[in-house]
């Protein structure tokens, strides 16, 4: 009998070792305590896991049983490989209002070789890229979400991006004022680094600094992790060639449900 239940870190390591790259973000958050998980135990091991916040998280086999989680109702965002999130939705569609967008189909993107160089000037965010990064994560943001996080809470949006500059997970190429690539990266494991905002100022796109930048952020996350992954809107035909064109591959598909 299939019983939830508050797993330990080892078992939730243990179970996101079994595809480090669906599970990034998982393992990412378990390992640095952020949120809470609850997993579906059966047969003595965890069939799936899910991660409650701001976004749930679900993955694995029976996810449905995570409609009754105590703050399932109140995620903002259900994202996660497409078959779980299919299930969860079925078993909670009642008890969630409709969502405001439902993508289904959304790629994996998985690199392991090196690229060729981008010869870029590619660099770690410092604080003092703050203020010109704050309205370039912004406008990524509202591309992503269709909602200015300025406008909805700009405190806490200001110390997010503050925070990943801290952590090392944000990565520049500028131009005076004129963001030509950026990047930060919303998971990091041992395994894999997922990265999310990958933008370039609407001005100068179309010039190919999207895949330049890329093709030097993959080779520096290369010398440090096995894999670098992300996930792209299926409709976002030029986001699509840039990653293909560095060389990444297609493997699973996401599915976001938008609440907000």
């Amino acid at each position: 009998m299939a019983a939830l239940s508050e797993p330990p870190l080892d078992e939730i390591l243990a179970f996101c070792a079994e595809d480090p790259i669906e599970r990034v973000f998982l393992e990412d958050v378990a390992r640095r305590g952020l949120g809470r998980f609850t997993g579906l135990v059966d047969g003595g091991r965890l069939a799936a896991l899910c991660h409650v916040g701001t976004n749930l998280v679900p993955s694995g086999s029976g996810c449905g049983a995570f409609a009754e989680v105590d703050g399932a109702t109140r995620a903002r965002l259900v994202i996660g490989e497409e078959n779980a999130v299919g299930d969860f939705w079925e078993a909670a569609r009642e008890r969630l209002p409709a969502p405001r967008e439902d993508r289904p189909g959304q790629p994996v993107y998985v690199l392991e070789e090196p690229p060729d160089p981008g010869e870029t000037q590619l660099r770690e965010a410092t604080q003092d890229d703050f203020e010109l990064l704050v309205p370039a994560c912004a406008e990524a943001h509202r591309e992503e979400l269709g909602l200015n996080p300025l406008e909805r809470d700009p405190e806490s949006f200001r110390w997010r991006t503050r925070m990943q500059i801290e952590d090392g997970r944000s990565w520049l190429w500028a131009e005076g004022d004129t963001i030509l690539f950026k990047a930060e990266a919303s998971a990091w494991t041992p395994a894999a680094v997922q990265l999310q905002q990958v933008w370039v100022d609407p001005r100068v796109r179309g010039r190919g600094y999207a895949q330049r930048g890329m093709r030097d952020l993959c080779r520096l996350l290369l010398e440090r992790v096995p894999a670098v992954c992300l996930f792209v809107r299926a409709e976002n035909a030029p986001a699509i060639r840039v990653y293909e064109n560095v060389g990444m591959r297609h493997t699973i598909s996401y599915r976001s449900l938008v609440f907000v």
